[in-house]
């Protein structure tokens, strides 16, 4: 590891100033960035924990909308009884990252932030529609991851917390790496007035919606629906755990079944 300054602020504002000057980077549970500095893949002049900042771990829930705290890990917001309440695939997706120690150290900003092809969270944030929070501005969850490890946040710029429109129903599905838990398909499908979403992550080099699904659980929201959709293999991964023709066959299975579960609640 190559040697840092380490900094613990207090507020979101401080810890923004802090980045002033240096080749900064936040540091919210660390289950990836710490890694990846200790192998040397990563490296930074200056390290600014935000681990001291109460307001960006909490978890609010309005008549319409679930408000989630960069800094709240994924323990706390699958064992919320709001969240479980009022969006229980939600809870769910969490409760189904990695094992006990990720959940209890990992965040959903870090997570989101950090963009991991495999990550659960990009699935949710575009299969509800979410909308990110910085200390900027709010980013369209649409708008929001761009590539492989890249997404539409500025240099300095922090995520502060995720808003999740609360849908009429909605169920998120993986077909898990049995080792890390990290989604080699995972697939959020939720229904509300505004329509239907399938956010899908683990299949390319980025989470993604799918239109063609999306159209055919609009016509009819059911698991049967699925069955005419077959989705180009051009973009998907390709790796040990399965080729591109096999992880496209498998966004739609992962759709079926999380349409079901939906259905079940």
């Amino acid at each position: 590891m190559y040697a840092f300054d380490y900094q613990r602020p207090a507020s979101v504002d401080a810890a923004v100033g802090a980045t002033q000057g240096a080749d900064a980077r936040y540091l919210a549970g660390g289950q990836s960035l710490v890694q990846a500095m200790k192998l040397r893949l990563s490296s930074a002049e200056r390290l600014i924990d935000l681990g001291a900042i109460p307001a960006l771990r909490a978890i609010s829930v309005s008549a319409t909308h679930v408000t989630v705290g960069a800094m709240a890990r994924h323990a706390e917001v699958a064992s919320s009884a709001d969240v479980r309440r009022a969006i229980p695939a939600l809870a769910e997706l969490a409760g189904g990252i990695g094992d006990q120690m990720v959940r209890n150290l990992g965040t959903i900003g870090g997570a989101l932030a950090n963009a991991d092809p495999a990550a659960c969270y990009p699935a949710a944030v575009l299969g509800l529609g979410a909308t990110i929070r910085t200390n900027k501005r709010e980013i369209a969850g649409d708008n929001f991851f761009k590539g492989l490890y890249e997404t539409a946040l500025e240099p300095g710029e922090m995520i502060t917390a995720v808003s999740f429109p609360i849908p009429q129903r909605a169920a998120y599905v993986k077909y898990k790496q049995p080792a890390s838990r990290f989604a080699l398909v995972g697939v959020m499908v939720s229904q509300s007035a505004q329509g239907v979403r399938v956010g899908v992550t683990g299949a390319r080099a980025c989470a993604f919606r799918v239109p063609e699904l999306e159209k055919a659980l609009t016509a009819s929201f059911t698991g049967a629906a699925t069955a005419g959709v077959k989705l180009a293999p051009a973009g998907m991964n390709a790796d040990l755990h399965g080729t591109a023709e096999y992880r496209a066959a498998m966004v739609v299975v992962m759709a079926k079944r999380a349409v079901e579960a939906a259905l079940a609640r």
